[in-house]
């Protein structure tokens, strides 16, 4: 097997029923892993199974909400009861509840929290233990988002749990890295339902639906591709030419792909003593203020970046 074949490999996909998760489950069971396919609907996760099993792969899907420990528990039990083990998580479910933070209910915040940061970590707990059982490596893969990295406009929940998720993915790389697990995450672009609630894309999503191919200029300025431009950088986290990738934020959109800074320290300053608040007023207006760094997206308003997370 190549270093980028997957063969013998059998990953855990959440939300896996449409659009970016159904493009990352079609990938590695093309890449010859076995494919564990999630989804809240039953209906979904069916057909993403029929169509990898129609191009000649293998998956079962693994139906339930992402967030319990039960759901968690159960993926990695209907992945080694089928196919005897497991190598690989992508943490890829989520939903949206875009409002203002002034209008922003508790059930708003608390279902986004749930499933996309909760989701990740009992998933990503589960499979750990089975990794470190099983004394064979693996490779762990979080989904983040340009508005963890950036911030964006009406998504305080959103974009709480994207910037969490990157988080999460360097910690567990310290934590996993003894027995040979990877933890990484990647932070996705691409044209999706998502895309057709935004009117700067809107009309750009209906072209692409109807066949059109995606402008040049798209795909590399605005980095949005189709969900299966995601997917390669799926296939070789989970392969062992990344073996030695790990604690990373990477993005990935039409033709563009993007390795994350993390954060750093941009200056410092001391004060004999301590702080007084007119010493750190002085500071910031004579040495800090300069270096300040703005939120949303590098010259994009902060709107047209809520795209296919």
């Amino acid at each position: 097997m190549s270093r980028l074949g997957l063969d013998g490999r059998v990953v855990i996909v959440t939300g896996a029923g449409r659009s970016l998760g159904r493009a990352y489950a079609l990938a590695l069971a093309a890449g010859g892993a076995a494919v564990v396919v999630n989804d809240l609907d039953g209906a979904s996760a069916d057909a993403v199974v029929a169509e990898i099993a129609e191009a000649g792969g293998s998956a079962i899907a693994s139906v339930g909400p992402v967030g319990p420990t039960e759901t968690a528990e159960r993926l990695v039990a209907d992945a080694v009861a089928r196919f005897g083990r497991v190598d690989g998580l992508v943490a890829n479910a989520g939903v949206l509840r875009d409002r203002v933070l002034w209008k922003m209910s508790d059930d708003d915040f608390d279902l986004v929290v749930s499933t996309h940061l909760r989701g990740a970590f009992t998933t990503g707990r589960a499979v750990a233990r089975r990794l470190r059982e099983q004394g064979t490596g693996g490779r762990i893969i979080v989904i983040g988002s340009p508005a963890g990295q950036f911030g964006s406009f009406g998504q305080s929940n959103y974009a709480a749990v994207k910037a969490g998720l990157v988080a999460m993915a360097r910690t567990w790389s310290l934590e996993l890295a003894r027995d040979g697990i990877t933890a990484n995450a990647v932070i996705p672009t691409a044209l999706s339902p998502m895309t057709a609630t935004i009117p700067e894309y809107a009309e750009l999503y209906e072209r692409f639906l109807a066949g059109e191919a995606i402008p040049r200029e798209i795909r590399r300025d605005r980095a949005l591709g189709s969900p299966e431009d995601v997917a390669p950088l799926i296939v070789w986290l989970a392969s062992d030419a990344s073996r030695d990738v790990t604690g990373q934020a990477l993005g990935i959109g039409g033709d563009r792909l993007t390795l994350y800074a993390h954060p750093a320290v941009l200056d410092t300053a001391y004060a004999d003593g301590g702080w007084t608040p007119e010493g750190i007023d002085a500071a910031w207006r004579s040495q800090f203020a300069s270096q300040a760094q703005p939120s949303g997206p590098p010259s994009r308003p902060a709107a047209a970046e809520r795209v296919a997370r």
